[in-house]
Order: C-alpha cells, then sequence, then structure tokens
C-alpha cells in the first residue's frame, strides 16, 4: 500500500469510492477545442458530469464560428447546466481590446475568461475534455478536500501509460530534470514547492473561488506553471494538496511541429523562470542548458529501469533526442504578457457573459 506523505499533503487513491465532496458549490471548468465534440473522449466526459451534477459546468470553447451551432446543440443534448463560453467571438474580441487585453489567443486564455464566470462560485475543478480515462470520481477528488478550509488548491495527480509505453513526456524529460537542476545550485522555497509536485503539469485541479480570482494565467501553455506559481504566493505548502487520480489516458502530442512538445516546452520553460526569478533565483542560463542534458540523462536511466521492471516498451535513444530537443528551450523570460488575476482585471466576468451571449446569438442567424 502507498502512503507516502511529501512535502505537500498527498492524499493517495486507496479506495475505488470516491470521497464526499461539495459538488453542489462547485463549478467545472473544462477547456475544448471545437474539433472535439461529439468524440468518444468528450462524451465521456459530458456524460459523466450528469452523474457528478456540479452546480455549474463553464466550456472554453475554441471554434471557427461556423461549427459553434452545432457544439452548442451538442452540448445542450446532456441534462447539464453548462455554459458555453465561445472564446473566438468577434463582440468578445473588442471587449477585451477595448479594455487593453488584446494579445494572442491559446488555452491559458480560454481558461482565464471561464475562471472569471466560475469564480463565483465557492470552489472551481478545471480538467480537459479529451480524457478517456475519465471517472466520476475525479471531480470529487479535487475538490473534496477544499471543502474543510485547510486546502485552496489541490493539483491532480496520475500515471500516463498508454500502448504499454510511458508518456507524459513533456514532464518526466524537461520539467521534472530542469527543475532539479536548478535545485543543485538554488536553495529556493519555490524550487522546492515546484518539485513537491508527482505531476506538476497536470491540467486537472481544484481551487477555491478566491484563489482563482487571484491566478494570473499566460495566454497559451504556461497556464499550469502560472497556476502553481500563484498557489505557492497566495497560500503555500500548508495550503496545498495533490490528489491521487489513477491512470490517465488521452491525447497525445508530436514532439514537432507549431503545437507540438518542443513548442510547449518553450512556453513551460518561460513560465518556470519567470516564477523563480521574481523569487529571487537567478540562473545562468549559459551553462544551464548542459547541465540540464547531464541530469535528464540519468532520468532517461532511470525511466528505462522502470519501464524495464514493469514488462513496458521503452526507447533510451528517443527520449536522450527529446530532451536535446528540450535543451533549446532553455533560455530567459521574455515579457511577461501573463493576464491580470480577475480581482485586479479591467472588466467585470459580467462583462464577458454579455458579450458572449451576444456572439452566440449571432451564431444562430
Amino acid at each position: 500500500m502507498e502512503y507516502v506523505q511529501e512535502r505537500i499533503t498527498t492524499l493517495h487513491g486507496v479506495r475505488d469510492a470516491a470521497p464526499e465532496a461539495p459538488i453542489d458549490r462547485t463549478a467545472v471548468v473544462v477547456p475544448m477545442a471545437g474539433r472535439e465534440y461529439r468524440t468518444p473522449a468528450a462524451t465521456r466526459v459530458f456524460s459523466t458530469l450528469e452523474d457528478v451534477a456540479p452546480a455549474r459546468v463553464v466550456v472554453a470553447l475554441q471554434s471557427n464560428p461556423e461549427r459553434v451551432a452545432d457544439v452548442r446543440g451538442w452540448l445542450d443534448g446532456f441534462d447539464l447546466p453548462v455554459d458555453p463560453l465561445w472564446c473566438d467571438g468577434p463582440r468578445l474580441d473588442a471587449l477585451l481590446a477595448e479594455r487593453g487585453l488584446a494579445g494572442e489567443t491559446g488555452k491559458g486564455r480560454d481558461v482565464w475568461l471561464a475562471l472569471g464566470l466560475a469564480s463565483r462560485h465557492e470552489f472551481v475543478v478545471v480538467h480537459d475534455a479529451d480524457a478517456t480515462s475519465y471517472s466520476a470520481a475525479d471531480v470529487p477528488r479535487l475538490c473534496a478536500p477544499l471543502a474543510d478550509d485547510e486546502f485552496e488548491f489541490v493539483k491532480g495527480y496520475y500515471a500516463r501509460i498508454e500502448r504499454n509505453q510511458l508518456f507524459g513526456r513533456l514532464f518526466r524529460l524537461f520539467y521534472e530534470p530542469l527543475v532539479a537542476t536548478l535545485r543543485e545550485r538554488h536553495a529556493a522555497d519555490v524550487l522546492d514547492y515546484l518539485s513537491a509536485f508527482r505531476y506538476a503539469l497536470a491540467g486537472e485541479v481544484g481551487l477555491t473561488g478566491d484563489l482563482a480570482r487571484h491566478v494570473r494565467l499566460s495566454r497559451g501553455w504556461g497556464l499550469e506553471l502560472d497556476t502553481l506559481g500563484s498557489a505557492f504566493e497566495q497560500g503555500g505548502f500548508e495550503r496545498t494538496a495533490q490528489v491521487d487520480l489513477g491512470i490517465d489516458v488521452h491525447d497525445h502530442r508530436e514532439v514537432s511541429g507549431g503545437a507540438g512538445l518542443a513548442a510547449m516546452s518553450r512556453e513551460v520553460g518561460r513560465a518556470l523562470f519567470r516564477i523563480v526569478e521574481a523569487h529571487g533565483v537567478r540562473p545562468d542560463y549559459d551553462v544551464l542548458p548542459s547541465r540540464y542534458e547531464r541530469t535528464a540523462t540519468r532520468f532517461v536511466r532511470q525511466y528505462a529501469a522502470d519501464a524495464r521492471h514493469n514488462g513496458l516498451d521503452y526507447d533510451p535513444a528517443g527520449e536522450r533526442d527529446q530532451v536535446a530537443t528540450y535543451a533549446d528551450a532553455i533560455v530567459p523570460p521574455d515579457a511577461d504578457t501573463r493576464l491580470p488575476a480577475w480581482v485586479d482585471a479591467p472588466l467585470d466576468p459580467a462583462d464577458v457573459r454579455e458579450a458572449v451571449a451576444a456572439d452566440l446569438a449571432a451564431t444562430k442567424d
């Protein structure tokens, strides 16, 4: 039985039953691309949420106009209180530009918009729509620890095993060895915190509505790191927990390409360095890439042994090639383009709701 406690409180899945949870006070945020609707994974997620019965489901939809009406019709088929938040509508874009918030679009911006609507609820859970392993216990496990006022941030963790091999490559081969490398030369609480999570890049989180209003997010793929940075600043170790969600199976990305893991590593790296620099860590970017590669090579040996022990397929040479690719992402952070926390934002969630409603109405014409 695995029940070891770590620097942050670790809540293990030793029983199949979901814990008692404040589902009726929880909003669920689901970022989703238009191409994902009607897929088996998304259908499973929303069908399961019918049984979970949260107070609200905010779907942060990234879609072209031609598909929006079809997605809305599909969502209406579920017995759920759904707020479809079309993040690409022209009126919403104009509102954001008017308030000085124009800029790149991406998953981070979509989740930020959804948090504005969802944070009026006492608790918020965020997860993706592409997990074929989605369980009715996921939302209760993420929000249950928040109910007793001891924790304000809960991070999910899980095993990424599929096709008889290890996945979770960006975490295993980039984030984890990079943080370990930084800790070799820098003693800082923020690095201890960032290294304490079993799956720091997991998108499945639970947080209080108050924390959701204080989170600053990047517009793209740095949002998981930005959430950790905000959680560290607002509550630190004592107010943070991580919870076992079992085995996760969802879509995988190629390493190369505009939406591949290499591109993601650059945004994750920038977010990581921005956080640690804000807390006094000054990495030596000239030597850090080579030091990271040495550390990551050790991790590859360890993962190879773990895979061999469990009869999994493993390609050490391929993993080392990925490490070399990720080393190119180790550069100083550029300008801070994070969106403001909702408590400081120059607009109200009601303004967003009104603009989105008008955009959605226009898609019916």
